[in-house]
């Protein structure tokens, strides 16, 4: 299974290659876009703002779309001095 993981130090270069990835899968299973949006439940728009490299998706709808392919997005936790702590109550 292909896990992406997006955080603040490289965001835009994963969303590049998450679009890449997506495009890629859609084209060697001869999908459409419309194909695409069709069986995995989401808009066209949606696609072609996924394919396009939109900086702002809808996570949920993107493994929607990820599943299909035996894919996942996924969050990582990166220690660079400003993650907070569960002991943090400052929120």
């Amino acid at each position: 299974m292909h896990r992406f993981y997006i955080n603040k130090l490289n965001g835009m270069a994963e969303q590049n290659r998450l679009s890449k990835y997506v495009k890629a899968m859609r084209r060697q299973y001869g999908l459409t876009q419309e194909d695409l949006s069709t069986k995995s439940g989401v808009g066209l728009r949606f696609i072609r703002d996924l394919e396009q490299g939109k900086a702002t998706l809808r996570t949920d709808k993107v493994n929607c779309v990820l599943n299909l392919f035996g894919a996942e997005l996924g969050i990582v936790s990166i220690n660079d001095g400003h993650s907070l702590s569960v002991e943090d109550n400052s929120l």
